[in-house]
């Protein structure tokens, strides 16, 4: 899809990749841009930038995302693509709280599944759209040190991976970014952590290979190169990956 003159919502867009993704797709052209994050102060920043639009969200709330998307097509226009990138991580095995997994269960999983409830049928009727998921490595691969980010961000990769094949053939195309390290507020002082072993990119690095992913097409989003070797270990002999896990779990964990 060619972003030039496309109507786009960005959640989480007031700092890191999701300010970083705002930023690339005003260079591309396109024609409005929805920054959306509870952060409004941080929201306002990024969209004076670029000439869009602020709005206060919190993803951890349907209703609102489902405010976000009749409020922009009310009054700016139909949303030609939709990123749900708001995301958080908190460290802990299955003894994390309930509470815990529960907000990162509704930030990480069911903000993209209200997202998609409320725009894809837009889209659909419209003849097609496009959505971007902010997902994680950890997604594909798991995440050292933490469960709830783990599980959650593998659920987020399984509803792209859904959403694709029920929704192609109705024009609906999807993007799942799944970085390692990235340096954002999330990543901010854990320089060290296994997730940057392959380096930490910068948020710029990410917003393009997205912008290079909608531009083709292309399902998966990987900056960091070294994943989809990760991957191919990973299917090529499962034991053997997680013996390289347990490796690095006792590297990096305690």
């Amino acid at each position: 899809m060619d972003i030039k003159d496309k109507i786009i919502v960005v959640t989480g867009a007031a700092g890191g990749i999701g300010r970083a993704l705002c930023y690339a797709f005003a260079n591309e052209g396109a024609k409005h841009i929805i920054c959306a994050d509870r952060n409004i102060a941080g929201a306002e920043e990024t969209s004076n930038k670029i000439k869009g639009t602020a709005a206060k969200v919190d993803v951890e709330n349907e209703e609102q995302i489902k405010s976000l998307i009749e409020t922009t097509e009310a009054s700016i226009g139909p949303i030609d693509i939709f990123c749900s990138n708001a995301g958080v991580l908190v460290e802990g095995g299955a003894e994390a709280p309930d509470t815990d997994w529960q907000r990162l269960w509704d930030i990480n999983v069911m903000a993209h599944v209200w997202a998609a409830r409320h725009v894809v049928p837009r889209m659909t009727e419209r003849g097609g759209g496009y959505l971007l998921n902010t997902a994680s490595a950890a997604g594909l691969l798991n995440q050292i040190g933490s469960a709830p980010y783990g599980v959650t961000k593998h659920a987020a990769v399984g509803l792209a991976e859904w959403l694709a094949i029920t929704h192609g053939d109705a024009g609906i195309k999807v993007s799942v970014l799944c970085p390692q390290a990235v340096r954002t507020a999330m990543t901010e002082g854990h320089e060290d952590h296994v997730a940057a072993i392959d380096g930490m990119l910068e948020p710029e690095d990410a917003a393009r290979a997205c912008v290079d992913a909608i531009r083709d097409e292309t399902f998966l989003v990987l900056p960091h190169a070294n994943v989809l070797k990760y991957m191919q270990l990973k299917t090529g002999d499962y034991d053997r990956w997680i013996a390289g896990m347990q490796k690095l779990n006792r590297a990096y964990s305690g």
